[in-house]
């Protein structure tokens, strides 16, 4: 029941905020995007990288994880490297992230509850990791068109796994967007819209359709 006299504009605890948050990044390697096969690759890699912009503009803490590297899977994609120029890549053997000691010291430092994964792939190096953190009290949040699976199926069903045990589904836009959430907050405003025109596809070419019509400080 809702008590009317206690409404306030207030904004749900359930959201992203720069100050509750992380982001891991898990698997992004050049033999995993070959193998990858439930949508379009390209457009994995944009989100990945506006994911990654994301993050940066709001100072959220980020965890950068690869698998074999040297072994088997090559090196993260310089694409998402390029975001976080010397920051620390942990490689692992484990395909399950969260069975890797250094990389859940890593998760643990940055001291916040709600984890934002993207991966590939969806049903082995995201559906794992976001399975194991949410059983030990972690908020998890996985961004579905920054991640990819072998077939359609493949994802499709890694996220109705993890729905089902009480993951959220997010794409990338809604992160970023979720984490402005005020066209009023002017330190982060021309650094979102930079990321929009660059990564937001058609949403990017609309922004800057208004900023040349309208003029630069029209909202997104």
């Amino acid at each position: 029941m809702v008590n009317i006299a206690e409404v306030t504009a207030t904004p749900s605890n359930a959201l992203l905020t720069p100050d509750n948050c992380a982001v891991l990044f898990v698997d992004h390697q050049p033999q995993m995007f070959f193998g990858t096969g439930s949508g379009d690759r390209t457009a994995i890699i944009n989100s990945t990288v506006g994911l990654a912009k994301a993050a940066k503009v709001f100072g959220v803490p980020t965890v950068l994880s690869t698998v074999a590297a040297e072994s088997f899977s090559g090196p993260l994609m310089p694409q998402l490297a390029a975001v976080f120029p010397g920051q620390e890549i942990i490689d692992r053997s484990t395909m399950n992230a969260w069975e890797d000691e250094a990389f859940v010291e890593a998760v643990k430092a940055t001291g916040r509850k709600k984890l934002v994964i993207a991966g590939l792939w969806t049903e082995v190096c995201v559906v794992l990791p976001a399975l194991s953190a949410l059983a030990q009290g972690y908020e998890v949040y996985v961004v579905t068109d920054a991640s990819g699976g072998v077939s359609p199926q493949a994802h499709d069903h890694a996220v109705q796994r993890m729905v089902q045990a009480g993951v959220v589904p997010v794409t990338w836009v809604q992160v970023l967007l979720e984490l402005q959430r005020d066209w009023a907050r002017t330190e982060t405003y021309l650094p979102v819209m930079d990321v929009v025109k660059e990564n937001g596809g058609t949403y990017g070419l609309g922004v800057v359709y208004a900023q040349a019509v309208i003029g630069e400080h029209a909202a997104g």
